[in-house]
């Protein structure tokens, strides 16, 4: 029997399971991978409200990547929410000191469905440095794989440039993943740059989606997934989309199923 490849998911966690690291674990365990886990917050919420965000202390995040790869090879690495830049930043260059092939998938999780805001590219309001965060988020964009940002994200990282200007930027430094799913028009219509240059659309096939808490995390960790399994990066955001679908399907609910 073939063994399932590793995947570590560092993510918040969300009580109701829709979104965060337990969403991604269900995904790599319905796409036959075998997820680990580390929590980068502990969150109040549910699928329709969110209360309070508790950002766990970054040395413990440390300690806990460092004891996985410990024990198991892990080669891609699913990233969502983070405190900040600089956080982030020194988490990835951890996970590169323990293997400096890693595949990281980062989805810029940078505010809830319910509009709480998790962090801002331009920093905290108190006293920010934004050259020093400008800094931290161009130093993550060398080292990351692949970006999974949505349309309110994607405006949100350079607040002077077009969305056309923040992708060209973006991918002159790594792959991007567009998300559909907050498209003004063609709704559902993802959208994939590569850093060589490479344009790709993806649009979706199933007709009875209905929205979905978490679908963000679902989409990036399907991905991640894909990439473990040995699928080239269109072939994998194509497979990443298309069983994000079927979660997005399979109830009228805002909690979807994941089917093994």
């Amino acid at each position: 029997m073939r063994n399932r490849p590793n995947i570590l998911t560092v993510a918040g966690f969300d009580p109701s399971s829709g979104a965060g690291l337990t969403a991604d674990i269900k995904t790599f365990e319905a796409l036959k991978c075998y997820g680990l886990a580390v929590c980068t917050a502990n969150t109040v919420q549910n699928d329709t409200d969110f209360e309070e965000c508790i950002w766990n202390d970054v040395e413990v995040i440390k300690s806990q990547i460092s004891i996985l790869f410990k024990k198991f090879n892990i080669d891609y690495v699913k990233i969502g929410i983070v405190q900040n830049w600089r956080v982030l930043n020194e988490i990835i260059d951890f996970l590169l000191e323990k293997n400096n092939d890693v595949k990281i998938v980062l989805d810029p999780v940078l505010k809830s469905s319910s509009d709480f805001d998790f962090h801002s590219p331009n920093g905290s309001s108190s006293n920010p440095d934004l050259n020093s965060i400008e800094n931290h988020f161009e130093e993550v964009l060398k080292k990351i794989y692949l970006l999974t940002p949505n349309y309110e994200e994607i405006e949100m990282f350079y607040t002077d440039k077009t969305i056309e200007e923040t992708v060209r930027h973006i991918s002159s430094k790594t792959n991007i993943f567009l998300k559909g799913g907050h498209r003004k028009e063609m709704l559902g219509k993802d959208e994939l740059f590569t850093n060589e240059g490479k344009y790709f659309v993806l649009n979706p096939k199933s007709k009875n989606i209905t929205e979905k808490h978490g679908s963000g995390c679902v989409v990036s960790s399907a991905i991640t997934a894909q990439f473990a399994l040995g699928f080239s990066l269109l072939k994998s955001c194509f497979r990443g989309k298309r069983y994000t679908e079927k979660v997005l399907s399979s109830n009228k609910t805002l909690l979807g199923y994941h089917n093994i």
